[in-house]
């Protein structure tokens, strides 16, 4: 059992794989179990479970830092990024980063009778393309590569920012994009199943497709009949929520929302820039990084416990802040260099 910002996890050494599934504080753990407990026995209410979808999406909504009130709950980042897609004019046009992750892009390809068009540009090009959208991951999942976020800003450019790989370890005001959208299952260190978007006042208004009983405005009022009665705002794009999910959720993002984002942030960055370092590689400045390793390499860390993913034909580790020295060196060790 480790000990980290305050919190216990029962994360094994060599775990350096956050950003396919981060590990939960013992406290989350425990939340879900209990919740599944109470369901187990009869104990559950359904209302119960509406405090912690509020208090989840107030806790993300001061990770990204945008108001509450603009923040809608949904289930997947695909899902909430469809929305956005499915409400541009016919003929927009998408720029989008060169090998970004699908939830990003095929939303937007898959608009493409509507003469929607999705064009990849390199990511140092993406303020300056000619597009009506930008929409782009504020870390991307292959690499780590972290957007250029004020020259974004700046572009005059729509922007959707997926920030799923950064919120939880990178301090971040968004406030100023036109959607930010983010999943729970990774550096929220919550269940899979939970995902939020936030959209700025003067975004363009989204179509609610999955127009559902939970958008309401009383959503235990709105479980029959018509005619369609939808909160106003953000809260109107509300999707049936999975209930373990958010009390998982509720739990890490509110302890999450309480740390000093700024020493996770230099924590995981150190740990990763200085296995970039003893590997003779330039830092990155993110809690990603991506090695070109032969497969005897990869097999190599693999039997030394290094818990890692292979994207884009690269081995990807990511650290957050349950990580140490000691799974760097255990990465060092299996490949037998430093510098």
């Amino acid at each position: 059992m480790r000990t980290a910002f305050g919190e216990r996890f029962a994360v094994p050494d060599g775990y350096l794989n956050t950003a396919s599934i981060g590990i939960p504080p013992a406290s989350v753990a425990d939340a879900v179990t209990q919740a599944v407990a109470d369901r187990r026995v009869g104990a559950a209410r359904p209302p119960d479970y509406d405090q912690h979808v509020a208090a989840a999406r107030g806790a993300w909504a001061r990770l990204v830092g945008v108001p509450a009130e603009r923040v809608a709950s949904g289930a997947s980042v695909s899902q909430l990024v469809g929305l956005v897609a499915a409400s541009v004019p016919d003929g927009t046009r998408v720029a989008v980063v060169g090998n970004e992750f699908t939830s990003v892009t095929f939303p937007f390809a898959a608009q493409a009778k509507r003469g929607v068009t999705v064009t990849e540009v390199a990511q140092a090009e993406l303020p300056d393309t000619d597009a009506d959208l930008i929409a782009v991951s504020v870390v991307q999942s292959a690499d780590g590569t972290v957007a250029d976020l004020a020259a974004l800003r700046a572009s005059g450019k729509r922007v959707l920012l997926d920030a799923t790989q950064a919120v939880g370890w990178l301090p971040m005001a968004l406030d100023w994009a036109d959607w930010v959208v983010g999943g729970s299952y990774k550096w929220l260190l919550s269940p899979r199943g939970a995902a939020w978007l936030a959209a700025h006042p003067d975004a363009p208004p989204l179509v609610p497709q999955s127009a559902n009983w939970y958008g309401a405005p009383d959503p235990w009022d709105g479980v029959y009949g018509l005619p369609l009665r939808l909160a106003d705002g953000a809260r109107g794009l509300d999707l049936s929520p999975v209930w373990f999910t958010q009390v998982g959720a509720a739990a890490a993002t509110e302890w999450l929302a309480g740390l000093d984002l700024a020493a996770v942030r230099d924590h995981c960055v150190g740990l990763v820039d200085s296995l970039r370092a003893e590997l003779g590689l330039p830092p990155g400045g993110s809690a990603i990084t991506s090695l070109d390793l032969t497969p005897d390499q990869g097999r190599l860390l693999a039997e030394a416990g290094v818990v890692s993913a292979v994207r884009a034909g690269k081995t990807r580790l990511s650290c957050h802040l349950y990580n140490t020295d000691n799974d760097i060196d255990r990465v060092l060790g299996a490949l037998g260099t430093r510098h």
